[in-house]
């Protein structure tokens, strides 16, 4: 060991003290030389002088493990595994070897504390663990290491990679970096840290653009590719899960290639390393983010590293190396060149990662480290008979104590600090996973500022896990705008993301939501469809009510349809004012004057009726404006048919010995008018009864439009109405064909024949126009066949007849008629 000390109980260590080992040449011709690790590491030693620490504070107190001494050995890991694997032979078998005193005897530690890399702790465990020597780590992260199954005797005071990778993928994800490169230390720690960071970042929607991996032990030109492809990358976050070993070499190599411009993301290995945070690198990771434990102040600790001195071992190489690479001076009394060391040099006057006490995160897991072995020796030295943990509860001999006896007692672990501390461990090893987010801010004098700008808390509800403060961040380059990587940029509201072919989902091409679909969030992955009675706005980003059409008196198609109707009406009236004026005239008495004023009047009721189609639909007018125009039509066609068969019977009573107008007479007339109209009404309240017309919202003809109309309920009904209307026309229109010819001065079969005419032509016309016009448009086609076919019956049949009582009076004659 490099540090050691005789005690009751012996603890042991196992620290990257330093960080290069040589490379003895492997020529096959000679034994190899030992491997010898060089470069002190005085963060690492700094460690190691805590654990020295936490023991003499146990050793000074009269609470814990009164009258027991604890002891140390300490070994250098160099942070590579053929050294650990040798740590750990020391740590279990002492300075003799094992086959001079065969496996019979306990190991010389009680417990390990170290290391502080996940691949030496890895390659110890799998050595020690079979002797179930508890090992507590201090910085060993890896998720891996919580497998209780390959790992029964490990411990760790520091969180598991699981929750750390899980937490930067939602730091990142928070910031809305959807695209970042990724960089890894090529071992354990990095590969499992990394690996899980990737799994769960691709469940928070985050692409990783390049993912490389490299040792520090790798040649120049590997770590030279690596930085390479960052430059090349197109992502402005660099996710980087390194060792300190690593994180170094890269930053050497970034230097050279003048790598800037990246937003930095840590793990907490290097987020905190005050040897990196120098101005040679301020220009590469300033405004870099990352996770680390909570910071604290061990009392004591900052006077206790002060004495170290290389007099209080003056044959411990490794005291005199630390003094000579913290004052750049040697103790070689047979130096040409340089400084001669005379020891009494102070530590105050210092300020390296040694002496530094500012940022004590890993330092403080050392020390819980100690103590809960210190409180595992003690619940075990004070265990009563029949209370213990082993067989038949029985106590461990404490004169002969065993590690595995004290694995157990570490596995009940619970006890607070003096400076707060909760420890224990969960059934995997592993204590509580809380983290700081740690940002690198400038100061005024130039010096980096590790800066506590949030916390995460794994045992919180996911949504409240991540809690950033209300504090100003820095970022890459000093900026304080928020830096942007992505892809693609944000689909705004409106679009949805469309896949680029073989590149992942993050990137992807924004297109425009089709008609009636919206999207209303950033990023929207797909469009939603409006409801039924909704539509897309012009943005595609809010479904607005659709627009309801119907003919209505406003617009201009219904505002002169209404005029035509009521001009109609007028018109009507006015014809039936002359008519009843001149009542007593033979033009008026000839022509059956109470047919033609019931005529009149039901003309007058097919042009009113036509208002109905005109407005809003709702029940009572989608109910009477069919029924309204069926029987209207039919009390008109009826009366028109009425005055045919009169003019065709009149000249049929001429002939000798005729009895027809005997049965043909005015009232039989009104009769048979009466008769065919009942008819109508009776088939339009069978239509009512059954299945009657209603207000209907029409979605499917228009899309961005809602046609409000009135469905036919049965179209049965609606056709035998309208049937029945033509059936009689055509009955009129053959009657007054056949008594075209008749010799009259004024024969009004004629001018029938020729209202029957028009009147047909307009109703054949309709059914194709009605079927195929769209929305209110048919409501107009309607519209139009009644006012057309109204108006051909008011001309054709009065109007002549109006002109000979107003302009020809002198034709107005019984004997003109005859």
């Amino acid at each position: 060991p490099l540090l050691s000390k005789k005690g009751d109980i012996i603890i042991g260590g196992a620290f990257t003290l330093h960080n290069q080992m040589s490379k003895p040449s492997l020529s096959f011709e000679v034994t190899p030389e030992d491997l010898t690790c060089s470069r002190i590491n005085l963060r690492e030693f700094r460690f190691a002088q805590t654990m020295i620490f936490a023991i003499e504070e146990i050793n000074n107190s009269s609470l814990l493990l009164p009258n027991i001494s604890i002891g140390y050995k300490i070994f250098d890991t160099c942070g590579l595994t053929l050294p650990s694997t040798r740590a750990v032979m020391g740590l279990m078998n002492g300075k003799t070897n094992a086959s001079d005193r065969g496996c019979s005897r306990r190991a010389s530690v009680h417990a390990i504390i170290g290391s502080s890399e996940s691949s030496s702790t890895i390659v110890m465990l799998q050595i020690s663990g079979i002797f179930h020597i508890p090992m507590i780590s201090h910085f060993a992260t890896c998720a891996c290491l919580s497998n209780r199954k390959q790992y029964p005797s490990f411990f760790r005071t520091i969180p598991s990679d699981f929750y750390q990778s899980r937490a930067l993928a939602k730091l990142v994800k928070h910031f809305g970096w959807t695209w970042v490169g990724t960089v890894k230390s090529d071992n354990d720690y990095g590969n499992n840290g990394l690996a899980t960071f990737i799994m769960a970042a691709k469940q928070e929607g985050v692409c990783v653009e390049y993912s490389e991996g490299f040792s520090w032990t790798d040649p120049s030109e590997q770590i030279a590719r690596v930085v390479t492809v960052i430059k090349s990358g197109s992502a402005k976050v660099l996710v980087a899960f390194l060792a300190q070993s690593e994180m170094s070499v890269l930053l050497e190599e970034a230097v050279k290639q003048n790598l800037t411009g990246l937003q930095w993301v840590g793990s907490e290995s290097w987020i905190t390393a005050g040897h990196l945070a120098v101005k040679k690198y301020s220009a590469i990771l300033m405004g870099s983010l990352g996770f680390t434990i909570r910071k604290t102040k061990i009392t004591g600790l900052q006077k206790f590293l002060l004495q170290v001195n290389p007099s209080q071992d003056p044959q411990n190489n490794l005291l005199k190396e630390f003094w000579e690479t913290t004052f750049s001076c040697s103790f070689q009394s047979d130096m040409h060149q340089g400084t001669q060391c005379s020891g009494t040099e102070k530590l105050n006057d210092i300020q390296n990662p040694f002496t530094d006490v500012s940022e004590l995160r890993i330092s403080n897991n050392v020390y819980k480290a100690v103590y809960a072995v210190a409180h595992a020796m003690h619940a075990m030295f004070n265990c009563k008979d029949g209370e213990g943990l082993f067989e038949n509860n029985t106590c461990a001999d404490r004169h002969n104590v065993q590690p595995w006896q004290v694995l157990h007692y570490l596995k009940q672990v619970n006890f607070t600090t003096k400076i707060g501390d909760h420890v224990f461990f969960d059934e995997n090893g592993d204590p509580p996973a809380k983290y700081e987010i740690i940002n690198w801010q400038p100061t005024q004098n130039g010096i980096v500022d590790f800066v506590t700008v949030g916390l995460y808390d794994a045992s919180l509800p996911a949504k409240k896990q991540l809690k950033l403060q209300n504090k100003t961040l820095v970022w890459a380059q000093n900026s304080e705008q928020v830096p942007v990587s992505a892809c693609s940029k944000k689909c705004p509201p409106g679009t949805r993301k469309l896949l680029q072919k073989g590149k992942p989902v993050c990137c992807y091409d924004c297109l425009r939501c089709a008609d009636g679909e919206i999207s209303n969030s950033t990023d929207s992955i797909t469009c939603e469809r409006c409801h039924s009675e909704f539509w897309s706005n012009e943005r595609r980003d809010r479904c607005i009510k659709k627009k309801e059409e119907f003919l209505s008196y406003e617009e201009m198609m219904g505002a002169l349809l209404a005029a035509s109707s009521i001009l109609g009406t007028c018109v009507t009236a006015v014809v039936m004012f002359i008519f009843f004026k001149f009542r007593q005239t033979p033009i008026v008495r000839a022509n059956n004057s109470a047919l033609s004023f019931l005529l009149l009047f039901s003309l007058m009721l097919c042009f009113l009726c036509s208002l109905t189609f005109i407005g809003r639909p709702s029940d009572w007018s989608c109910m009477l404006r069919h029924t309204a125009f069926g029987i209207t039509f039919v009390l008109c066609i009826s009366c028109v048919l009425g005055k045919t068969m009169a003019v065709l019977m009149a000249f049929r009573a001429t002939l000798p010995g005729s009895h027809v107008m005997k049965w043909f007479g005015p009232a039989q007339q009104r009769v048979s008018v009466l008769g065919f109209t009942l008819i109508q009404v009776f088939i339009c309240i069978l239509w009512l009864t059954i299945s009657p017309p209603f207000p209907f919202k029409n979605i499917k003809d228009f899309k961005d439009r809602i046609i409000l109309e009135c469905a036919l309920g049965s179209a049965v009904g609606f056709w035998v109405v309208l049937g029945y209307i033509g059936l009689l026309a055509m009955f009129c229109f053959i009657l007054a064909f056949l008594a075209r010819k008749l010799p009259d001065n004024f024969n009004e079969a004629k001018f029938i024949t020729f209202s029957m005419l028009i009147f047909c032509a307009v109703w054949v016309t309709f059914i194709p126009a009605y079927v195929s016009s769209p929305g209110k448009f048919s409501v107009a086609v309607e519209i139009f066949a009644i006012l057309s076919s109204g108006f051909g019956l008011l001309i054709c049949i009065f109007l002549p007849k109006c002109y000979i009582i107003l302009l020809k009076p002198e034709r107005n004659s019984k004997k003109n008629l005859m």
